[in-house]
């Protein structure tokens, strides 16, 4: 796919820079909420921004890897997380409600399809889950394609409908181990250093885990992003990753969360670098190799909250401070305007 994702214009950042100097405040009292709100400005080039129809985009896909006993949870429990999402049960039902942000759900290839599909249900299933990476590739080639492709034809939508900032959440037992084998090829760091506990394995699984990660590290030899995406991504990540990359394009904004949706980011920065431009990163999370996501990522996430649980949590709780940062850069008075002489 041809990307044309264009850098941010920043011939005004200078003129948005004071603007924000000129609010009622010492220099920097802000903190991150100035920086924040500069980026805004700068993706949306207009004197008054703002967030409108922000919406939860959580998708769902198994892994094959899954089969190896790297998660405390078996493949079933996928599609009884996306019906619990459907229900509202969840956290990021919880958080979504309390900041008034729409969740829609997409089943992107869980192992058990839900039959008959409720009408909430965004059915985009490549297959019954990936294969598993620590054997063979996750998925053909073609399958990366069609995951990039509906998942970026989903975010197109959802922006021609009203949305500027899309956030992204994901659901998928054992994609902890495919989000830090992509994370391992993309960067080439040790895959120790990228392997976490994930659902909160033992010692013992974590060896495991780490020993059949590196296998499927281990057999690329093509390092384009593309290969990788289909040697060892889960359709989830794939399609985030078309979405992203097509929000992007369209000068929007991605809100990202964790440690699976970070690695769907990394992914689309290095198909596009300038889609990193688009991109705000929610929280730090515990999950390990997070840390150097970020880091590779130039990322100065907003929120440190010891979150580890995913499915979006982290960047529908960051939703209100970005709301926070557009309130004062339209609405603060200035030094003038107010009559506040220093």
């Amino acid at each position: 796919m041809n990307w044309q994702i264009a850098p941010l214009d920043r011939t005004i950042e200078a003129d948005i820079q004071a603007r924000i100097d000129q609010k009622t405040k010492p220099l920097g009292a802000l903190g991150q909420l100035e920086q924040l709100a500069l980026q805004i400005a700068l993706v949306q080039q207009k004197n008054r921004i703002s967030i409108e129809r922000p919406l939860m985009l959580v998708f769902a896909g198994d892994h094959g890897i899954a089969e190896e006993g790297v998660s405390i949870a078996p493949s079933s429990v996928t599609q009884q997380m996306v019906l619990n999402f459907l229900a509202g049960g969840a956290a990021i039902n919880c958080f979504c409600r309390t900041n008034h942000l729409p969740l829609k759900v997409i089943d992107a290839g869980i192992k058990y399809e839900i039959n008959p599909a409720p009408t909430a249900l965004i059915v985009q299933r490549i297959a019954a889950g990936t294969r598993n990476l620590a054997v063979e590739p996750a998925m053909t080639i073609a399958q990366a394609e069609q995951a990039l492709r509906l998942g970026a034809t989903l975010a197109e939508q959802e922006i021609v409908a009203g949305s500027n900032l899309l956030a992204f959440g994901e659901m998928g037992i054992a994609n902890s181990s495919s989000a830090a084998a992509i994370l391992a090829a993309l960067s080439g760091a040790p895959v120790t250093q990228c392997v976490g506990k994930g659902t909160g394995i033992n010692d013992e699984q974590l060896a495991k885990k780490i020993a059949l990660v590196s296998q499927g590290v281990a057999r690329i030899t093509d390092q384009s992003p593309l290969n990788i995406l289909a040697e060892l991504g889960g359709f989830e990540i794939a399609q985030i990753c078309g979405a992203m990359l097509a929000t992007a394009q369209a000068q929007k904004l991605i809100l990202v969360d964790g440690f699976i949706v970070s690695v769907a980011a990394l992914l689309a920065v290095h198909i596009s670098p300038h889609a990193r431009d688009y991109m705000i990163f929610a929280h730090k999370s515990e999950e390990a190799g997070h840390q150097l996501l970020l880091q590779l990522l130039n990322a100065n996430p907003l929120l440190d909250l010891g979150l580890r649980l995913g499915e979006g949590t982290g960047a529908a709780l960051a939703l209100p401070l970005i709301q926070a940062a557009t309130s004062f850069y339209n609405q603060m008075a200035t030094f003038e305007s107010a009559g506040v002489t220093v």
